[in-house]
């Protein structure tokens, strides 16, 4: 009986990351930036915290890079907005230049060779995807979180689904243990 309960509770919590992140994916984004932030955080602040606890006796330098991660950790988590913009529109323009990269090298390859105009399609396609990127990045950046919010509604339904359904079949087919007499031992 446990593990169904146990079931029944990783469904319901698949179902509702997944309308969080579905209704919400800006939130979901900043707080992966600001959970990234954290994880910077915490080493730098063991090894500056560490270094000052020790003092000068232990002979160590100080933790530069431990300064350094502790210092980009504050700054992810005070300002994740910042982050996500300047990261999308850093994969925005790598888009766009290679998508122009590749259609100038399918174009070039048409003086020795014939190129169909299909090969064509996914170059147009990345510089597209790479324009509309950096017109909009942010409402790109929540595609992501809103394709895993509605796998994880989709995970959760069917799981329950099939839960409920399994559930009844076993309670069906499984029959009554009737009470046994003991047999006694036949000695040869």
């Amino acid at each position: 009986m446990k593990t169904m309960n146990y079931s029944i509770i990783r469904c319901i919590c698949a179902l509702v990351i997944g309308v969080l992140l579905v209704a919400w994916p800006e939130a979901a984004i900043l707080y992966l930036v600001i959970t990234i932030g954290v994880l910077f955080l915490v080493p730098g602040l063991f090894s500056v915290f560490g270094y000052l606890m020790r003092g000068k006796q232990s002979g160590t330098s100080f933790p530069i890079a431990g300064l350094g991660s502790l210092l980009f950790g504050l700054w992810l988590m005070v300002m994740p907005a910042f982050f996500v913009g300047i990261l999308m529109y850093v994969l925005g323009a790598i888009l766009v230049l290679a998508g122009i990269s590749q259609i100038v090298n399918l174009s070039a390859a048409r003086s020795w060779t014939i190129v169909p105009g299909g090969f064509f399609v996914i170059p147009v396609l990345v510089l597209i995807a790479g324009i509309v990127v950096l017109f909009n990045p942010f409402t790109a950046a929540t595609v992501p979180f809103i394709i895993l919010g509605v796998s994880s509604i989709v995970y959760g339904l069917s799981d329950l689904v099939s839960i409920i359904r399994f559930r009844q079949k076993k309670d069906k087919d499984v029959p009554e243990i009737e009470d046994i007499t003991p047999i006694e031992e036949i000695k040869d």
